[in-house]
C-alpha cells in the first residue's frame, strides 16, 4: 500500500482554490474530502453569484470552519476570470503553493496529497494528468474524449510543449510561477485559459512534471463544457505560437 504523503512544514500557506457555478451539491462534500486529505490546506470557493444558492451554503461552510474562505464575485465571467481572482488574492496573502481543482469530484481529492508531494519534490507547476502513460477518464462518451485527447496532440504539435494533458485543470503553481506571469493579460476562459497558463510557464523555463490521475465525470450538477469554449481553445493556440515568433519550445534554459 502506498503511504500517504504528509505535509511536514505546517507553516507553509496551502491554498486550493475551488470555482463555482451552481454547485450546491457539491461544495459540502468537496470540501470535507479535501479537508480529510490534506487537513492543512485553505480552500477559496470562488462563487460567480450562482442563483441556485451555493453562495449561501459557502458562507455558512466558511463560518463553521476558518480553513474554507469564500470570494463572492459580482457575476458569472468564466472560469479563467475566477481563477486569475483566486490566484491574486492568494499572492497578497503568502500562499506559497496554490492548486485548481473542480467542484464536482472530476477531480479527486485523494490525488491532492501526490500533487503537493511533486511541487515540494522540485516541480514549479504540477499538472494532474488523464493522459500520461495511458488513459484514465471514467464516465465520458467517446466523442468527448476524442475532442479532449485530440486538443492534447493538436498543442503539442502546434507549440511544441511537451505536455500530455495540457487542457486538465486539477494543477498545483508554486506562487514564483504566478508572480511571472502578467495575470491581468490572461483574457482566456475554459480549456483555453488552462493552456494559456502551462504555455506561459513552459515559455519561462520553469519545471512541469505531470502526475497521473483519474478522471471521472461529474455525478452532480451539469457541464459548463459547450463549443464556444472548444473553439476558443484552438484559436488561442495559434495565438500562443504566433506570440512567442513560431516558436516550440523556450528561449530560455530550465529553471529547475
Amino acid at each position: 500500500m502506498t503511504q500517504k504523503y504528509i505535509i511536514k512544514d505546517m507553516n507553509e500557506k496551502l491554498l486550493v482554490i475551488i470555482p463555482t457555478y451552481d454547485e450546491k451539491d457539491n461544495v459540502k462534500p468537496i470540501s470535507e474530502a479535501v479537508l480529510t486529505e490534506a487537513p492543512e490546506v485553505n480552500i477559496l470557493f470562488v462563487d460567480d453569484q450562482s442563483p441556485d444558492g451555493t453562495g449561501q451554503i459557502l458562507d455558512q461552510m466558511a463560518a463553521a470552519d476558518p480553513r474554507v474562505l469564500v470570494m463572492h464575485r459580482e457575476k458569472k465571467e468564466g472560469l479563467g476570470r475566477a481563477y486569475i481572482a483566486g490566484f491574486k488574492w492568494a499572492l497578497e496573502r503568502e500562499y506559497e503553493l496554490v492548486c485548481e481543482m473542480d467542484a464536482d469530484f472530476s477531480h479527486d481529492p485523494k490525488s491532492l496529497p501526490e500533487l503537493l508531494k511533486a511541487a515540494h519534490d522540485g516541480a514549479d507547476l504540477v499538472l494532474g494528468s488523464r493522459y500520461i502513460g495511458g488513459i484514465r477518464v471514467m464516465n465520458w462518451p467517446m466523442s468527448r474524449l476524442l475532442l479532449s485527447t485530440g486538443a492534447g496532440q493538436y498543442v503539442r504539435f502546434v507549440t511544441g510543449m511537451p505536455v500530455c494533458d495540457p487542457t486538465g485543470g486539477f494543477k498545483c503553481f508554486h506562487r514564483k510561477v504566478l508572480e511571472s506571469i502578467e495575470l491581468d493579460k490572461i483574457t482566456s476562459n475554459g480549456y483555453s485559459f488552462q493552456i494559456e497558463m502551462n504555455h506561459k510557464a513552459w515559455m519561462q523555463g520553469y519545471k512541469i512534471k505531470e502526475v497521473p490521475i483519474v478522471f471521472e465525470d461529474r455525478i452532480a450538477g451539469y457541464s459548463k463544457m459547450n463549443s464556444d469554449i472548444a473553439f476558443e481553445a484552438f484559436a488561442l493556440v495559434l495565438k500562443l505560437w504566433f506570440r512567442c515568433g513560431c516558436r516550440r519550445k523556450p528561449p530560455v534554459e530550465s529553471k529547475a
